[in-house]
């Protein structure tokens, strides 16, 4: 089991063996898809999920980042070589993604930057915080590996639930949480919620879908099958020692 080479919002590092223990049976699916890829933990959990793996998020920049590194791993070390935990070179990346004419390999780098510096992953706050720049750089070489046979996509999840279904095909859904919205950094409306659950309605295959535990999701995904988990709540602080939980639902259709 690797990790991923980024955090995102949202990320399943913690709840990521809950979700993998929700999962079919092995050999019960033909093609994996992630259709809220974010930082891929659940993706990179195993060295492959099944023949045919997909990856795909709303997040141009993301994509472009998975992108750069799956085929041009060595050029994006390179573009990042001299990259410290640096306030400096923080807001000068910051500053740079807006500028027109970049590549693809110099947008990547940036936003990796971004990423990785940034507090809680905003990409937008610096993060005060020691960090092995040198390592995780390095890294990107054994992500390369693991990203050398993903499909990666970006589209809107309906358009991927349409392009991947199958009966074989197990979709992976971590949509932006219910009233969380405002906190991602790509366009997802309260509506969506409804469209995504209409959506799954519609396919043939079976899908798997991380949630916040909130009545509204629980009356919305009624006569599913939903599991209740928890896991530490890292952005609250707790009282001595012990941190507070926080509660999840996995829902899936099979």
């Amino acid at each position: 089991m690797m990790n991923s080479f980024i955090s995102w919002i949202g990320g399943k590092k913690l709840l990521r063996s809950k979700i993998l223990e929700a999962f079919p049976d092995q050999g019960t699916f033909e093609r994996y898809i992630e259709v809220f890829g974010g930082a891929g933990w659940v993706l990179f959990s195993s060295e492959r999920h099944a023949k045919m793996e997909v990856y795909n998020d709303v997040n141009g920049n993301l994509v472009n980042l998975f992108r750069c590194t799956k085929h041009h791993p060595e050029a994006l070390q390179k573009e990042l070589e001299f990259i410290l935990m640096s306030r400096e070179q923080f807001f000068d990346a910051k500053e740079q993604m807006e500028v027109k004419g970049l590549t693809d390999i110099q947008r990547a780098a940036r936003f990796y930057i971004l990423i990785k510096e940034s507090f809680g992953s905003d990409i937008r706050t610096f993060g005060v915080r020691p960090k092995d720049m040198a390592n995780a750089i390095e890294y990107i070489s054994e992500v390369s590996k693991r990203l050398r046979m993903v499909v990666i996509e970006n589209q809107d999840f309906e358009r991927i639930l349409k392009t991947y279904d199958k009966k074989d095909a197990l979709f992976y859904l971590d949509p932006p949480y219910y009233e969380t919205e405002k906190y991602y950094p790509d366009r997802f409306m309260p509506e969506d919620h409804v469209r995504l659950k209409e959506a799954l309605g519609r396919i043939k295959g079976k899908f798997l879908l991380s949630y916040n535990d909130c009545e509204y999701i629980r009356e919305l995904y009624d006569g599913y099958s939903i599991v209740e988990v928890d896991r530490t709540h890292n952005l609250v602080q707790g009282k001595g020692k012990e941190k507070p939980r926080y509660k999840e639902l996995l829902i899936k259709n099979y």
